[in-house]
């Protein structure tokens, strides 16, 4: 989006009732029409992978905002390595530094396990923005292993991310090849927050090699 798009479409939103994401810490708001990205996920610690991505999807799918929402816990991993939610906040708070991106315990706060639950309950709550689920491509393959992993597909426009090397294996998966006729052209990327769902686009990355559970073992080495 040019900068004189993003200037309109700015006007546009602050002209329109506001929405505020008074279930997040700090409140930020949401506008009627604002695109915005949902990155989830246990932030375990949160890095600069993370960081990576997001800014590609501010870019490349014209968002107004992502917004990283820092899970109670991924039912699919252990506890025993997993801090704590205040700390998970903080250091992707730490991490985060960038003014259109927001961190938030919306999870909790709406009482919702199971991310196809979390994304309904957010598109219950704000029907006029422009909601855009954001996973890499490890989490693609993943996915069907998720609970009401169908749903999720159905319920907003996905934006696969692969700053890993892992598209290949993903783009052969079983959520990739079902929803094969869904798929938007990354070219196409920027019309994916006005789809309806399922509609979902795979965008190549830079690598970036981050991982929070190599992050986790370095710091087993110093303890």
């Amino acid at each position: 989006m040019s900068c004189a798009g993003r200037a309109r479409h700015a006007r546009e939103y602050r002209a329109g009732n506001r929405y505020e994401l008074s279930l997040t810490r700090g409140g930020p708001l949401l506008y009627p029409r604002m695109r915005v990205g949902i990155l989830g996920g246990s932030f375990n610690p949160a890095h600069e992978g993370h960081l990576h991505i997001s800014l590609i999807a501010l870019k490349r799918l014209g968002l107004d905002r992502v917004i990283w929402m820092v899970s109670l816990q991924n039912p699919l991993k252990s506890e025993q390595e997993m801090a704590s939610l205040e700390s998970r906040l903080h250091t992707a708070d730490e991490m985060a530094r960038h003014p259109d991106i927001v961190v938030t315990d919306i999870e909790q706060r709406v009482n919702t396990r199971y991310t196809a639950d979390t994304l309904t309950a957010l598109r219950r709550r704000w029907p006029e923005v422009h909601f855009v689920w954001l996973m890499g491509a490890d989490n693609l393959i993943q996915l069907p292993r998720w609970r009401d992993w169908n749903r999720i597909m159905r319920v907003m426009p996905v934006a696969v991310l692969d700053r890993t090397g892992g598209g290949v294996k993903a783009l052969h998966g079983k959520a990739a090849i079902r929803y094969h006729r869904c798929r938007l052209p990354q070219e196409r990327a920027m019309q994916l927050a006005l789809r309806e769902a399922p509609a979902w686009t795979f965008i190549a990355c830079r690598r970036h090699r981050a991982s929070s559970t190599a992050i986790r073992a370095a710091q087993k080495i110093l303890q």
